[in-house]
């Protein structure tokens, strides 16, 4: 297999899309001669900028396909891809319907699938890859990949933009970031938790992310760039944080791609699934801390983190910061 051009459908949402990035990776080190286009949504777009491993973008207009007429708008985009591309290998990371009637759109070309995808787009498929649902979402990309004759280097690549500066002023001190909150039901901090875990850190913290709530009183030591942020310049934060404690999410994955100075805090999900894929970095599960990836943090079911909780986060987030 030498395809000339390939199509990574792929559009959403931000953890997957990082996930993606070492299987794109891989595909790049398979076929250097290929042209690699990504599908992806608008808003997620910044994170391909510069990428080495892909060519070009393919927007998939998320935002128009709403309300009366979807069908109409959605049917209309892809009878015209095929004027615009013409790949002669599609990869179907996303695995839903849209994705599936997406590839579908070029016909007789290849569409290599995972053995987990919902909503029917398994029929659209012309090879199927046999994954297993305990795998963790890096790897089950990297088997897509795999598939096609393109294995991951150790360890693996995660590219991403540099970022950009933020125009609100930064602790000049080492500063420990902190995203709290989450759109996923109960994975975020409470109020009372952030401020218990701001409290006790005793170092700066830059507090990031997107939420409604509000602190009748900030501590001293903190930063709030809640709401504040662009992706870019969440990116370029990250890599300049001397830690990072996050709830599982998105931005959790892109701390992971940056650095192993992290302590992902997960309630409900497991974090061999959907953890950081980090070696040196850590987890919180259920009163607990594990290193990223051992089997011991999948056992048992997960609790939200209350204040107390925070405290010892906190604590242990000093600690990993001095070894």
């Amino acid at each position: 297999m030498s395809p000339a051009h390939l199509l990574v459908i792929k559009p959403s949402s931000l953890g997957d899309v990082v996930h993606t990035l070492p299987a794109v990776a891989a595909l790049r080190a398979k076929f250097p001669g290929a042209r690699i286009t990504w599908m992806i949504n608008p808003e997620w777009a910044p994170l391909l900028e510069g990428n080495p491993h892909i060519d070009d973008t393919l927007i998939f207009p998320r935002a128009q396909f709403r309300g009366a007429g979807i069908l109409l708008r959605f049917a209309r985009w892809r009878a015209q891809l095929p004027g615009k591309i013409a790949p002669d290998l599609i990869l179907d990371f996303t695995g839903l319907l849209r994705s599936a009637l997406v590839g579908s759109a070029f016909r007789g070309v290849p569409c290599y699938g995972l053995s987990d995808a919902r909503e029917g787009a398994r029929f659209f498929q012309t090879h199927t890859v046999s994954v297993d649902r305990g795998m963790h979402a890096v790897e089950r990309y990297l088997a897509l990949a795999a598939a096609v004759g393109a294995t991951a280097q150790n360890p693996v690549r995660f590219a991403l933009p540099e970022g950009t500066a933020p125009a609100a002023a930064l602790p000049s001190l080492p500063f420990v970031l902190l995203h709290p909150f989450s759109r996923g039901r109960g994975k975020s901090l409470s109020p009372e938790g952030v401020l218990a875990f701001c409290r006790t850190i005793g170092h700066p913290v830059v507090l990031v992310g997107r939420s409604d709530t509000s602190f009748p009183v900030i501590p001293a030591n903190v930063t709030n760039l809640l709401n504040r942020t662009s992706l870019p310049e969440l990116i370029w934060i990250l890599r300049r944080a001397a830690f990072v404690v996050s709830v599982d999410s998105g931005p959790m994955h892109l701390a992971a791609a940056v650095t192993d100075q992290l302590i992902g805090i997960h309630t409900w999900s497991d974090p061999c699934r959907v953890g950081p894929y980090r070696p040196g970095a850590h987890v919180w599960r259920n009163g607990e801390f594990f290193p990223a990836l051992d089997p011991a943090s999948s056992r048992g079911r997960g609790r939200i983190a209350d204040p107390a909780d925070a405290e010892t986060i906190a604590l242990r987030a000093r600690d990993l910061m001095r070894g």
